[in-house]
């Protein structure tokens, strides 16, 4: 059949009688297709990416630096915010810190000095080095990498006539974990375009800071004599006036400007040195501003005396070995839920403003030692309810006053909460104490309880390397069955110096010898309510453990109804099936019952009633 015999029959059938009842299943027809499909086509068009010819070389380029990080963002292990920030970017703050110093990553941005268990003493000093281009467009975007506790900075400069490539400047700021009085920032230009360009580089440098003083001093390293600034100063401490700090800051002197050749790069590694003292009276200020500037100036020369390279390994190092321990949860689609992104986040700012003794250079072996039994001794950690539903806990992150607001919540938490051993101990037990608290886990007199309602298990979640002592770490998880939604524990052995045990809620079971492989625990609920987990390395304990746990009854908890489970993997409490779906049923039903009233009202008031009524009427 050809084409035009096609477009003929077409045109008879829309000239042909098309009856009421064909029209309106027709419009249904057609709705249908338009509620289901029309929703995909719309976001299709609007958020499709442009294709690579059709973007800005900019655009282009950026995407393609940011390519490598996309993986680890997928996994929220990194955090991409574009500026402006793009549609479902979270505006966390790119924030680096060490205990000593922390930044948020904007040029603008001051140090921020320890003042109480936050870093929230601003200094009027703002240390970030950043590159510019007159004439150029820019395109950037800011990388959080959580795992190493690095911050970059990927940029992408293009000609406004868009003539000539783009050149990218990639940065990487951190505050060193090893030697914590350093800030670093790793400055690289790249020029892939025929031509050598001239980029203008600018330190902020000091701010309106009056009782400031500067100065300029040489060091002889690398490839000959390079230029630094130092700036030493005092803040008052804000609650005892006739108290200051002593401040010594110094840092690289950069270049006004940087030549790069032609299909070359260049770099700059700028190294700022920050120390400061306890507070001291005012008149003490003198001798204890110069014992800073020679703290300051000691660290300096450690550093640009070595390897870059490996001054940024040994911080990462220590960065990868505190996320050994970790929480995941499974992802929600129910408004308002806490999720893993702002969960990471959240860890991220904490342990950015902790110290970390443990991995300190200066650290002794005597020092080291006691942390380490402040971490293996955690008896009564964590003594509140389980946090994850602590909505001051999981509040924005998009100022420097929303981070410091929120880490000085999770301080407070935590110390009073029995974890005062493990926040002594620096990044390291906080993190413990954190994991503990996520899931009302509790160390109590030689067992971990597992204080969680069963009520609230209903989602999967995975508690990685929970420290019990220095040569011990659980893995512990809860997953909810697709089948009857109900929640199972599973608890393994990370590594042990000895063996463990576990039982389940009242432990009227024999207890369960732990191992590498993960042990199956139902969830039972007890009356009184009582921990639904024990774990501890003495059989003996947990034999005896069954009669001190005084319940009335025990069974095994009930399945959590299906409208719940819905709302966490759905997004509403209708099921697999799209809301869409349901409202179109209800519609489609509703409509088969005005169809069953109209064709009551035909058979009964229609033609033949009126024809009989009148008949009779006629005797």
């Amino acid at each position: 059949m050809d084409t035009n015999e096609i477009i003929k029959r077409a045109k008879r059938a829309l000239d042909g009688y098309i009856s009421y009842r064909k029209l309106v299943l027709l419009v249904l027809v057609l709705l249908v297709l338009l509620l289901y499909c029309g929703p995909s086509i719309f976001r299709l068009v609007l958020h499709t990416r442009p294709s690579t010819l059709e973007e800005d070389t900019a655009s282009r380029s950026l995407g393609l630096r940011l390519d490598r990080f996309w993986q680890a963002a997928q996994e929220l292990d990194v955090h991409i915010l574009h500026s402006p920030p793009q549609l479902e970017e979270r505006p966390f703050l790119p924030y680096v810190g060490n205990g000593l110093l922390g930044i948020s990553c904007d040029q603008e941005s001051p140090l921020y000095i320890r003042s109480g268990r936050i870093l929230s003493l601003p200094i009027n000093y703002r240390p970030i080095t950043l590159v510019s281009l007159d004439g150029m467009l820019l395109k950037e975007a800011l990388v959080t990498e959580y795992m190493s506790g690095v911050v970059h900075r990927v940029q992408a400069w293009e000609q406004s006539n868009g003539i000539g490539g783009a050149l990218d400047v990639l940065y990487q700021i951190y505050a060193h974990r090893t030697m914590p009085s350093l800030l670093l920032q790793d400055i690289k230009v790249i020029n892939p375009t025929d031509r050598d360009v001239i980029v203008e580089v600018e330190q902020m440098g000091l701010g309106d800071w009056p009782e400031a003083t500067t100065n300029t001093i040489k060091l002889h390293h690398g490839e000959g004599e390079h230029e630094y600034t130092t700036v030493t100063g005092f803040v008052e401490v804000p609650d005892a006036p006739s108290k200051v700090i002593p401040v010594a800051i110094i840092t690289l002197k950069v270049p006004p400007s940087l030549q790069v050749k032609s299909r070359m790069s260049s770099t700059l590694h700028v190294v700022t040195s920050v120390n400061y003292t306890d507070p001291v009276p005012k008149k003490a200020y003198p001798a204890a501003k110069d014992k800073a500037l020679q703290s300051a100036l000691a660290v300096l020369k450690r550093a640009v005396t070595g390897s870059t390279k490996r001054l940024r390994q040994e911080h990462v190092q220590v960065w990868h070995e505190l996320w050994s321990s970790g929480f995941s949860i499974s992802h929600s689609r129910a408004e308002s839920a806490l999720n893993g992104d702002l969960i990471n986040a959240t860890i991220y700012h904490v342990l950015s403003q902790a110290p970390a003794p443990l991995h300190e250079v200066w650290t002794s072996e005597d020092q080291r030692a006691s942390i380490l039994r402040d971490i293996a001794y955690a008896e009564g950690c964590y003594g509140g309810h389980h946090t994850l539903q602590a909505e001051r806990l999981w509040s924005h992150l998009s100022t420097i006053e929303d981070v410091n607001k929120v880490v000085g919540y999770w301080m407070l938490t935590l110390e009073k909460q029995g974890c005062h051993q493990l926040v002594r101990a620096g990044a390291n037990g906080i993190l413990q104490a954190m994991l503990l608290s996520f899931g009302g886990l509790r160390f109590r007199n030689q067992h971990l309880e597992f204080n969680t309602h069963p009520k609230d298990l209903h989602r999967d979640y995975f508690f990685r390397r929970v420290s019990y002592g220095n040569s011990t770490h659980l893995n512990i998880s809860v997953a909810v069955q697709e089948e009857d939604y109900k929640a199972l524990i599973y608890t393994a052995l990370d590594r042990s110096d000895r063996n463990y045990y576990a039982c389940d809620a009242g432990c009227l079971d024999r207890p369960v010898e732990l191992k590498q492989e993960k042990q199956t625990f139902p969830v039972k609920l007890t009356d009184p309510v009582t921990a639904i987990l024990y774990i501890t390395s003495d059989p003996r304990h947990m034999e005896e453990l069954k009669h001190t746990i005084h319940v009335k009854e025990i069974a095994l908890a009930p399945a959590h109804e299906h409208h719940i489970i819905a709302m966490h993997k759905h997004g509403h409490k209708w099921g697999g099936l799209p809301t869409l779906f349901w409202l179109t049923i209800i519609a489609l039903i509703l409509i088969f019952h005005l169809f069953l009233v109209k064709l009551v009202i035909n058979e009964y008031c229609g033609g033949d009633v009126k024809t009989r009524y009148r008949k009779l009427s006629d005797f």
